[in-house]
């Protein structure tokens, strides 16, 4: 159990961005940190002084504010609303509904001019007060409201008042959820139960290796051969790894060992409070490695195609740098590298950046050392923000006002199934990936020496996805600036998830490649590569396994033997609360 934190001290062995740590500001900031949602009030109100003041000497910025309120207010343009999915419906083209949206428009358009293109303002900080006015002026849409919401008032009356009752129940089962204490039974509509091992995660395997931070599952094979060369992913630690293993229809793993390849995917423990000094080392050594390590074993040593899906992508990458740079020699070759959705330059990470900076660090670092980790709620929080029109707001409009649960899915359920990150590593990945950005500039330590991307020598095959607004597609791009070898990018449909869940015949699908199917001569823009790249309608994964057959041994073979049985897949871990 924890003790209280004003009475333990850093010490040099947990972060050494800690180190000189006082523990009375570690907890006072906790608290503080606890009751902001994690955000950092002194970088919020510094961006907003920032902004302000230098608004203040700027007569002629705030002389064209009010000449554009003035003329929008004369003749306001009557399409915006339209073209805004909250006021989709031609109930707002009515009076006065249609005044309540066009008013709400004009606002959002007075505060991207006033957020925007104003000399002297930081970059970041410019950023910042955009995204933060964006956020308020979403809470207050007239589409929230059951006053001012024509859709919502003409549910209630068709449905007799019905419509309100519902919603306030759902708002009620939500709050009771949301205050009950860890470990309590509360009830939960049984339609949105999907359970590992029974409704999704059902391909079928063994977990073949379990340390104290990885289990290893290995799937068993479904055609009579298979290509010599195994598939080993590694997916993010920040959610379950049966994204890519949902349902029947939807599991990548189903499709590759439908298509003769051996895949072995690791599953990481959820950590807790004990857990609180596991560093990225820790995940490189005890989890990826090691599971490269029995992946060889079991294979025959053959080389291996290596998957990385987010943060485990990166993790990837790093191994491939030390691995190609001959400081891992033993771990075995990577016969290809896969990177989906997964960033290596973090000099341009999106909208998430926005949490990023010495202020907000300082802040979530002090939360997580009380902690001893950041829960998944905290960081699904994060997330959510990105997206809160549509997964706050309209989601809240649909639950409370209308009274109308959303149909539950595979996906939404493994979003919901949130996992802890242990206090250290999740610090280093921040201050070292994020704010740092050391792995694009060399600085990055593995086994205490620096590694370099241009190290990698295996082929790539890179996959980022249009409206990904955690791995955004152009930084993803820039790894072209760190790998000089064969790079296959791929863009395809949807975002950082339904992007990479894209199985065939799944509609409105596509994606872009290069005409030529491979990458031009030189270094090309992000955008020149989107223009001269072919769209292809339908899943990438059929185009990424031709990738891979072509990277492998023509000749297939038995599969090999399965190894050491510890228990059916989806093994412990990932049923872990």
């Amino acid at each position: 159990m924890l003790r209280v934190i004003s009475n333990r001290a850093p010490t040099p062995d947990v972060a050494p961005h800690m180190e000189r740590r006082n523990p009375l500001d570690l907890f006072l900031q906790s608290q503080i940190a606890r009751a902001a949602g994690g955000i950092s009030p002194i970088a919020m109100q510094l961006a907003f002084q920032d902004w302000w003041r230098h608004l203040a000497v700027s007569p002629g910025k705030l002389g064209e504010l009010a000449g554009w309120w003035a003329g929008s207010a004369a003749n306001p343009a009557r399409d915006d609303a339209a073209t805004d999915a909250r006021f989709a419906d031609a109930a707002w083209r009515a009076w006065p509904f249609s005044q309540y949206a066009q008013g709400f428009k004009q606002l959002e358009q007075f505060w991207r001019l006033a957020t925007s293109e104003l000399p002297g303002v930081a970059p970041h900080h410019a950023e910042v007060v955009a995204f933060t006015a964006r956020q308020l002026l979403d809470m207050y849409a007239p589409s929230n409201f059951l006053w001012t919401n024509p859709e919502v008032q003409r549910a209630a009356f068709a449905s007799g008042g019905r419509s309100l009752v519902d919603g306030a129940r759902n708002w009620g089962q939500d709050l009771c959820r949301r205050l009950a204490p860890p470990g309590a039974a509360v009830s939960q509509p049984v339609d949105q139960r999907f359970e590992p091992g029974r409704q999704v995660a059902l391909t079928p395997g063994m977990v073949v290796y379990r340390n104290e931070l990885i289990e290893l599952i290995r799937y068993a094979p479904q055609t009579d051969t298979v290509y010599r060369e195994p598939v080993l992913i590694v997916p993010s630690w920040i959610m379950k790894y049966y994204i890519l293993d949902l349902s029947p229809h939807n599991s990548l793993v189903r499709y590759l060992v439908g298509q003769g390849h051996t895949v072995l995917m690791i599953s990481w423990r959820n950590p807790d409070a004990r857990d609180r000094d596991l560093g990225m080392e820790d995940y490189l050594q005890r989890g990826l490695f090691a599971a490269l390590d029995q992946t060889a074993a079991l294979c025959g040593g053959a080389p291996v195609h290596g998957v990385g899906y987010c943060l485990g992508g990166t993790l990837l990458s790093i191994a491939a740098a030390a691995i190609g740079a001959g400081e891992q020699p033993a771990h075995g070759k990577l016969a290809s590298l896969t990177l989906l959705a997964a960033q290596t330059d973090f000099s341009e990470p999106g909208e998430l950046g926005l949490f990023i900076d010495d202020s907000e660090l300082a802040f979530l670092d002090a939360l997580m050392w009380d902690q001893g980790y950041l829960d998944g709620d905290q960081m699904a929080a994060s997330f959510q923000l990105l997206h809160a029109r549509d997964l706050v707001w309209s989601r809240m409009m649909r639950e409370y006002l209308l009274g109308e649960r959303s149909a539950p899915n595979d996906l939404m359920a493994w979003n919901a199934d949130s996992t802890r990150l242990p206090f250290r590593m999740h610090s280093e990945y921040l201050h070292r990936l994020f704010l740092h950005n050391d792995l694009a500039e060399g600085r990055y330590l593995v086994a205490g020496k620096p590694v370099a991307l241009s190290a990698i020598h295996a082929p790539l095959f890179v996959l980022a996805t249009e409206r990904d607004h955690v791995s955004p597609w152009r930084s993803v791009y820039k790894i072209h600036l760190l790998c000089g070898g064969t790079i296959d990018f791929v863009l395809a449909s949807g975002g950082h998830n339904a992007g990479i869940v894209s199985e065939p015949g799944h509609a409105n699908r596509s994606y872009r490649r290069h005409a030529a199917n491979v990458a031009p001569l030189g270094y090309t823009s992000p955008d020149e590569w989107l223009n001269q790249a072919e769209r292809c309608e339908g899943s990438w994964w059929p185009y990424w396994r031709q990738w891979l057959v072509r990277r492998s041994d023509r000749q297939r073979g038995a599969p090999p033997p399965m190894g050491p049985a510890l228990g059916p897949a989806p093994g412990r871990f990932v049923v872990q609360p």
